[in-house]
């Protein structure tokens, strides 16, 4: 795979600050569409899952349902990708785990990559993060009680990125990932999945930029402890 020598994926805030409990809004979404038009997020609070596609903004609430934003609402932590296909391939009849095998035999386990999945879904199992006030609780106790929904037969786009496991913490290393339906009527973060048939399109990234909430004083004065992060990641994903 040739990997664009100016692509880059743009993110504003952290994984490692919301999962410590540094949920206030500090960027409005519509300004990531100025970085690109592919990506995930949140709203303030952990408030549910957004999903950036063809340079729309989707936001997943709690009870299920699909709204598009206007722009002005503040995210924690977002973020996005120009998305130009650099590799594409067929699958069907594929559990999550084998598909995100093939990925991985495609890709660089040590560049960012932008991942989109389109077609149809056997099984779709999604969650979405409640809406939270401060003070705000550490996200991993969120995720053991966030609200979950499943779809049979579904067509819809996986949204998402692949991280190196060197930065776990600035983002979840691995593979995190948004679904979207094609009505818009069903979404959220990606629990686990069954693909019917379908096509992944996959982007190397060669920049990873990252943009902090220089003037939020409860980012800048509460040091993010990596190793709690850490853990607290891997069972929230």
């Amino acid at each position: 795979m040739t990997v664009k020598t100016k692509s880059y994926i743009y993110q504003h805030g952290t994984l490692g600050g919301l999962m410590q409990d540094l949920m206030d809004g500090t960027e409005k979404i519509g300004e990531l569409l100025h970085y690109g038009d592919f990506g995930l997020g949140t709203l303030e609070g952990s408030n549910g899952e957004v999903i950036i596609l063809d340079g729309v903004v989707y936001h997943a609430d709690e009870t299920g349902v699909i709204n598009q934003l206007a722009g002005n609402e503040l995210t924690p932590y977002a973020a996005v990708t120009t998305f130009q296909t650099d590799e594409d391939f067929s699958l069907a009849e594929l559990s999550d785990k084998a598909v995100k095998d093939r990925i991985l035999e495609k890709i660089s386990h040590n560049l960012f990559s932008a991942v989109k999945i389109s077609g149809t879904f056997k099984h779709m199992h999604v969650r979405v993060a409640p809406k939270q006030e401060k003070p705000y609780p550490r996200f991993v106790e969120i995720a053991r009680h966030q609200p979950e929904f499943s779809a049979d037969e579904i067509s819809g786009t996986i949204v998402g990125f692949f991280t190196p496991n060197l930065f776990q913490g600035a983002a979840a290393a691995g593979f995190h990932l948004h679904f979207i339906s094609d009505d818009r009527q069903f979404g959220g973060h990606v629990l686990d999945f069954e693909l019917t048939e379908g096509k992944v399109e996959l982007m190397e990234l060669a920049e990873f930029r990252q943009h902090f909430p220089t003037e939020n004083t409860d980012y800048l004065e509460n040091e993010i402890k990596l190793d709690d992060i850490s853990k607290d990641i891997e069972e929230a994903e």
